[in-house]
């Protein structure tokens, strides 16, 4: 099958634009009153977009999901990101809002696909712009499906066995609801995509309609139906959903993975640099599948992630999501594509920092880093008594800052003027897809360089990654074992996606738990000579099997008996 000749909807055009969609709150209104307007129509459905997935420390005031893994720590043992790690998770501290926010958006989505169809807006017929506004309403009703197929997916990954419906329930009926297997769930999102990936446009702003404004590409597209197939069959296939390793699951995957990088590379979407995946026009960067815009409803600036992570010490920064020693040293070192601790890669124990994977620089904050921000104008002393270190409050743990998602261009001083910038959340990019093939085909064929009827091995699709403008990373070589091969991919993985959302699911899905029992971190301390002594500190955390899920939480299970609790929660 030629997964290039998939046609997506009416045009075959990359999305390259921002989501600038006005968010509004329809959802307290009766239908009489939202079908009063056109206005009030659309913009039932695209508030939903307000409720897309993002982690830019918006729930756990600062804390990101890469604090609860072994991306990072965070400064102040006060955060609630910690009960994640402390033991003090549990169903009546759920630590989530996914259940509510994502049954709430289905809701919404059933609701508008159910009452609001057949409309004709004759007030509006005389309208120049009346084909475009009718095109928008009838084209909404799929970016429902789409949503609602998002918000399930969120389900399962967090939770597994969820309730399924897509059409209108009352509270009783919901209160009634029992659990619908991970996998019906899997199926039934791949199917509506399937369908999706043929009915959504590839582009709105190239459909020759006047009244269609470069915002409207911000909604979803095909592109993004293919990517939300794509990630949910990689997720189907993973040892937490696929205890018996059924390979027709990989086959799965990997189809619809190769149909992302396919389709997409046929219509404009290519890897660029890693260093333009973020900041302040990332949404145009050609890698971008599908984003999500974050901004407040009170401006479409904001600098609360540079507030939240920029280093004590520098106007403005408070610290906060510390990357750990142990992502530091994923990071191979760039000559030898040798991970620091392999015979032979380079390494060099008093310059620990020196020729390690460019990502590695574009990533992470280190002592003696300089215009960090581009206004600071001290280098970053994270050695113990340093300008941005211990024993200073809040300052980092790890001996590191966060850099991958902020903007440089800040200066959160009093006097600055330049406060505030555009954030968009990558949900989906190319680069993903290139990985997910990779893991699928592998796990399909059990070897790295066998690419099946595929025409692309395990080990080339990860080397495109590594191939990047402003990267250059040694090669994977042929005939690794399937061992050192997936040892690196998970490595590989675990670089390229940093603090984009992944890890803290992916160690799930592999049943990886085991690595969240500890967090290395790195000391620093600075000799009288001027040197630097750095020391390995080893932090405990508590896992336990129960946490590969989240617990359903009491206050719902409370509602509606029927509800079986995740099992040791």
């Amino acid at each position: 099958m030629k997964f290039k000749k998939i046609v997506c909807g009416i045009a075959c055009v990359a999305n390259l634009a921002a989501c600038n969609l006005d968010y509004h709150e329809y959802a307290n209104y009766g239908k009489d009153y939202i079908d009063e307007s056109y206005d009030n129509v659309i913009g039932m459905i695209t508030n939903v977009y307000s409720m897309l997935d993002y982690d830019f420390g918006q729930t756990y005031s600062g804390g990101m999901l890469a604090s609860a893994c072994d991306e990072a720590e965070y400064a102040y043992t006060s955060n609630d990101i910690y009960d994640f790690v402390d033991g003090s998770w549990s169903p009546a501290n759920p630590m989530s809002n996914i259940w509510t926010s994502s049954y709430k958006a289905i809701q919404i989505c059933n609701q508008y696909i159910a009452e609001f169809q057949g409309l004709t807006f004759d007030e509006l017929k005389l309208n120049d712009d009346y084909r475009a506004q009718m095109f928008r309403y009838n084209n909404s009703f799929k970016e429902a499906r789409f949503l609602r197929a998002y918000f399930y997916f969120n389900l399962v990954r967090a939770y597994g066995d969820v309730p399924y419906f897509t059409e209108m329930v009352t509270t009783d009926q919901v209160n009634s609801l029992t659990r619908t297997p991970a996998q019906e769930i899997f199926n039934a999102i791949i199917e509506e995509c399937d369908k999706l990936s043929t009915e959504l446009p590839a582009d709105y702003t190239k459909l020759g309609l006047d009244g269609i404004s470069p915002a409207e590409s911000g909604r979803v597209t095909c592109y993004a139906a293919l990517a939300l197939k794509a990630r949910a069959a990689l997720y189907a296939a993973s040892p937490l959903f696929n205890s018996n390793n059924d390979k027709a699951l990989w086959l799965r995957a990997v189809e619809a993975n190769k149909a992302v990088i396919e389709t997409c590379t046929a219509n404009g979407f290519k890897l660029g640099k890693y260093s333009e995946l973020w900041g302040p026009d990332n949404w145009s960067n050609s890698e971008m599948i599908f984003i999500r815009r974050y901004y407040t409803s009170s401006a479409v600036n904001s600098n609360v992630l540079e507030g939240y992570n920029f280093p004590i010490g520098v106007p403005g920064g408070n610290s906060g999501n510390c990357p750990t020693q142990n992502l530091v040293d994923a990071y191979e070192m760039k000559n030898t594509g040798k991970l620091w601790n392999e015979e032979g890669s380079g390494y060099d124990a008093t310059n620990p920092y020196v020729g390690r994977d460019p990502r590695f620089d574009m990533t992470i904050v280190k002592n003696g880093d300089t215009k960090w921000p581009s206004k600071n104008g001290n280098p970053i002393e994270t050695f113990y008594g340093g300008l941005n270190a211990e024993p200073i409050s809040g300052a980092t743990p790890t001996g590191y800052y966060l850099k991958k998602y902020l903007d440089s261009a800040l200066d959160l001083s009093a006097s600055s003027t330049t406060k505030t910038s555009r954030h968009s959340w990558i949900t989906y990019r190319l680069g993903e897809f290139y990985l997910n093939y990779a893991e699928a085909i592998f796990k399909y064929t059990g070897s790295a360089d066998n690419a099946g009827e595929f025409g692309m091995t395990a080990r080339e699709a990860v080397n495109v990654i590594r191939n990047r403008a402003d990267v250059k990373m040694p090669e994977f070589p042929t005939g690794m074992s399937a061992d050192a091969f997936w040892t690196r991919y998970q490595n590989e993985r675990m670089v390229e996606l940093a603090f984009e959302g992944h890890r803290f699911y992916d160690l799930r899905r592999w049943k990886d738990g085991e690595k969240l029992k500890n967090i290395t971190e790195m000391k620093l301390t600075k000799n009288n000579d001027g040197t630097i002594t750095y020391e390995r500190r080893t932090v405990n955390r508590i896992w336990d099997e129960k946490m590969y899920l989240f617990p359903i939480p009491q206050s719902e299970r409370m509602k509606n008996p029927n509800l079986t609790q995740n099992t040791g929660w």
